[in-house]
């Protein structure tokens, strides 16, 4: 009995071409040799951002450009939608643009190697000109992105190469060569002259992927280099000529009420807007805050100058996000410490032509302040410290602007370096050029924060509360209506200070059911809150806080 051994099959078919499953195995293969081109680029760029800077990182760059020129509706619903997590939203889909674009960039270098090549070059042409033309970016700020699509392009093309490796009598190409060449110099096997050298392609991906790893994990660690945190931490804040009032007893209602706001909010919890995608770092030695523009002395301080100075204060102040909607959780209160802001503008005479202060952020964000505000407004002050310690560095370390009773895109400016005396004439800050309200003070506002809306809670008497605000003018009176009845005035927690957030509390017997209820405010100086609805843009929500609550 004799054996027939049967012939291998294939390669391709009669006409030459490979068999559908062969494609798309070769097309799959050369999607993930364009992610792992894509990442070996990364990581390489995070390798170089560790010598320029955090900032300089592709990722950041096109990111922070992102930020820059997305219309403010677009802003707007990522902050609604995403709250403070809006910067990691926006660098994870930067990276599955990118991964996109890795996968085209390694299915269009199946066919051509050069082609594939030009499409990762122009990847890091656009991180360069991101980086380097940022606010406070610069030409070294394009390397990482140029180092990082070199070796993308290194890695696309030995990652391409054993699946468009020709079979024996195929005539060579000027791609072929190039990649001879370049195996040489990179010391890689030689070809085997099959279709697809898969054996290949799974060694080659391995380094590759390892690549990565190594260098996007490395620049990463090395990148802490820049971090402020310990120089933070050893910092003495001066003790304040002036502290802050001694509250009144009783002027915390999360002390016996649950669920209520604290009076005070902790730094871990205190909410941060800002269109930082890396939080910049600036260390205390090297820290200047500058004057210029309408002054009659300008000049600069540094930050034991601040320290130093003898009108040292401390106060309490609730700040609030302009993109807080209706009952949202954009506002917090702390208890600062710095120098007023209107001393420092006077003594070195800015001047009365001046309505507008420019204060520029070490990362190039400018905030447009009213001079009449900041000369104006009590306790407006020059923060250096927050809750007892100095600023954290993602809300401002070193030194940041507070001006009570403004939204904080017209007065809160954090990792502040310089302020011009203008006019709002002369200069447009960020947020105006985008349309928002030059001056904007902050509206009446309140909010219920127990019960939570749409949960089941036992039947029975139970408090209703929250918070209300009107920061520089304070909160007279808090009432409630619970579905389309009569107005219930709460009970308010002591008033601490007018800068200040008021608790306010509503005990009610619930019997089991679905209620509405609606919170209103009024301030000391008799305005109530408008239930016209509007929108946060372009100078701040308003309308009532109403939640449904059940009870069984």
């Amino acid at each position: 009995m004799t054996t027939t051994e049967q012939a291998p099959a294939p390669a391709t078919g009669p006409d030459g071409a490979q068999p559908p499953a062969r494609r798309g195995a070769r097309r799959s293969l050369g999607a993930l040799a364009g992610l792992l081109a894509a990442a070996v680029a990364l990581g390489v760029a995070e390798l170089a951002a560790a010598l320029v800077g955090p900032a300089s990182s592709p990722v950041v760059a096109v990111g922070d450009t992102v930020i820059t020129v997305v219309p403010e509706p677009v802003k707007q619903f990522a902050i609604s939608t995403f709250g403070e997590n809006d910067k990691i939203a926006l660098v994870v889909g930067t990276l599955v643009v990118v991964a996109l674009y890795a996968v085209v960039i390694g299915l269009v270098s199946l066919r051509s190697r050069r082609a594939g090549a030009a499409g990762i070059a122009l990847f890091g042409v656009i991180g360069a000109l991101a980086a380097a033309t940022r606010p406070a970016g610069g030409l070294l700020d394009a390397l990482p992105s140029v180092v990082g699509a070199l070796a993308g392009v290194v890695a696309i093309l030995l990652l391409v190469d054993p699946l468009t490796a020709p079979a024996a009598d195929t005539p060579r190409s000027a791609d072929d060569d190039v990649m001879e060449r370049l195996r040489g110099v990179l010391s890689m096997a030689d070809r085997k002259g099959a279709g697809m050298d898969r054996r290949r392609f799974v060694v080659t991906s391995g380094v590759a992927l390892g690549a990565a790893a190594v260098t996007g994990g490395g620049g990463r660690l090395l990148q802490r280099r820049f971090d402020v945190g310990n120089a933070r931490d050893e910092l003495a804040l001066p003790s304040p000529s002036s502290p802050a009032a001694a509250l009144p007893r009783g002027a915390d209602l999360a002390e016996s009420v649950d669920g209520v706001t604290p009076l005070f909010t902790a730094n871990r919890d205190f909410y941060r807007v800002d269109t930082a995608i890396t939080v910049p770092q600036i260390r205390p030695a090297d820290y200047r805050l500058t004057l210029s523009g309408m002054f009659d002395s300008p000049r600069s301080y540094t930050l034991t100058e601040l320290f130093d100075r003898d009108d040292v204060i401390e106060r309490d102040i609730t700040l609030t996000c302009v993109s807080n909607e209706v009952g949202g959780g954009l506002a917090g209160t702390a208890r600062w410490i710095g120098v007023p802001l209107g001393d420092l503008l006077r003594e070195n005479g800015v001047s009365g032509d001046s309505d507008q202060l420019v204060c520029r952020s070490v990362d190039g964000m400018t905030i447009g302040a009213p001079t009449a505000a900041a000369l104006g407004v009590e306790n407006a002050m020059i923060a250096f410290g927050m809750n007892g310690g100095p600023l954290p560095v993602e809300h401002g370390f070193p030194v940041r602007m507070l001006i009570p009773g403004l939204y904080g895109y017209v007065s809160a400016c954090k990792w502040m370096t310089g302020i011009e005396a203008t006019t709002f004439d002369a200069f447009d800050a960020y947020w105006v050029e985008r349309d928002w309200a030059r001056e904007a003070p902050i509206k009446v506002a309140s909010r219920i924060d127990t019960p939570a809306p749409l949960r089941q809670f036992p039947a029975g008497r139970r408090p209703i509360a929250g918070v209300a605000w009107a920061q520089t003018r304070g909160i007279a009176r808090v009432e409630v209506r619970i579905d389309d009845g009569e107005w219930q005035e709460a009970e308010l927690a002591p008033q601490a200070a007018t800068e200040l957030w008021r608790q306010w509390v509503l005990p009610h017997d619930f019997a089991p059911g679905s209620y509405q209820l609606t919170v209103r405010a009024t301030t000391a100086d008799g305005e109530v809150q408008t239930d016209e609805r509007a929108r946060p843009f372009p100078n701040g929500a308003s309308g009532l806080h109403s939640i449904r609550v059940i009870a069984r």
